[in-house]
């Protein structure tokens, strides 16, 4: 897989709760808390997906910031 399709791989709202060890609530908290300027997602038939490069972005500046 080269970085131009690691970039648009979506990972469906399942499967991001399971990977970041967080609740539904804990993710909608995180979606409407502007503070946080987690990835808001995108939607496909009412099913919400986050791109992988967005949220590994988001968790390095996390890191960073810590």
């Amino acid at each position: 897989m080269d970085e131009g399709t690691a970039s648009r791989k979506l990972i469906p709202a399942p499967k991001l709760l399971e990977w970041l060890a967080i609740t539904d609530m804990t993710l909608w908290r995180w979606i409407n808390d502007p503070a946080l300027r987690f990835p808001q997602p995108i939607r496909i038939n009412r099913r919400r997906f986050w791109r992988e490069s967005d949220i590994a972005a988001w968790l390095d500046q996390r890191v960073i910031a810590a």
